[in-house]
């Protein structure tokens, strides 16, 4: 039995109508997506610990409404306060972003705890603080499906939600053991959220970004050293923002209405096994 692809009203915005909330925003890849969902039609509210004002003026810019989150997403209390707010000034949130991230790099055996835990606090924690809230919300709005289950025609997306996540989930990265086990652990969450959601209709999905050239990456590395790493990978080049965002906006699309527990990796082949593709091609002949 066919069916027929979800309607877009306005192909050239696909998104108009709809309120978006992105944690991280302030710049980076949560800056890119913000601004990518506002071109898309969305409106957005604009989280990150910081005040979030260049993101949310770009947002503004393209004719969408904007405002700015400033909370701490690995508190619940603020959490659920902000979702409340944003809510009361934008509307019921169907799209969430959740990318807001820290991360320190040293060895697990003489880490500092405190940067260990915020890390685990904020990659893990908050991811789930973030999916707790709107959920409620969205399920509270959702149509209810033919008892209680999901039927198969007539009903289309409820809510997305994006957890961006990393290929830290499932590569042990010296020196990264927090952040590691945190996208690890926020991986099988997004996969379990998605089917308790599906019987409301409600789409989950992770974004899985290769090396991204963002402010955060100067924490670790230099300018040049990130151009040098970065002319090294297959694609021959670190990702941008904007390489991220064009997933989240065709994850979140009403045209994929059929994608949910899945993970899209945007990441020029970092993950492959070019390394030693490259070894066997560089030996000698004979």
């Amino acid at each position: 039995m066919s069916h027929p692809s979800v309607p877009v009203a306005n192909p050239m915005l696909p998104l108009l109508g709809q309120n978006a909330l992105v944690t991280g925003a302030a710049r980076g890849i949560g800056a890119g997506i913000a601004k990518a969902l506002a071109a898309a039609g969305a409106n957005v509210a604009v989280n990150d610990i910081r005040e979030p004002l260049e993101t949310v003026e770009a947002c503004l810019a393209t004719g969408r409404r904007a405002i700015a989150a400033v909370a701490d997403v690995s508190n619940q209390k603020l959490v659920e306060a902000m979702v409340d707010r944003v809510e009361n000034e934008l509307g019921p949130v169907s799209i969430l972003v959740s990318n807001a991230a820290y991360s320190d790099r040293e060895l697990f055996y003489l880490a500092n705890m405190e940067g260990f835990e915020k890390t685990i606090a904020v990659c893990m924690w908050g991811p789930y603080y973030l999916a707790r809230a709107i959920a409620n919300r969205m399920i509270s709005r959702s149509k209810p499906l033919d008892g209680g289950r999901p039927s198969t025609q007539g009903h289309s997306t409820q809510g997305n939600m994006v957890f961006v996540s990393s290929p830290h989930a499932y590569k042990a990265i010296p020196g990264a053991m927090a952040y590691n086990m945190a996208k690890a652990a926020l991986d099988q969450m997004a996969r379990t959220a998605a089917v308790e959601l599906s019987e409301y209709r409600i789409r989950v999905n992770m974004v899985h970004p290769g090396w991204t050239d963002t402010p955060g990456e100067r924490k670790f590395f230099f300018d040049q050293e990130l151009a040098e790493r970065g002319s090294q990978l297959p694609w021959g080049r670190l990702a941008t923002p904007d390489d991220i965002s064009h997933g989240v906006v065709f994850l979140v699309h009403p045209q994929s209405d059929y994608i949910t527990g899945a993970t899209l990796s945007i990441d020029g082949g970092i993950v492959l096994p070019y390394q030693e593709l490259f070894r066997v091609r560089d030996r000698p002949k004979g």
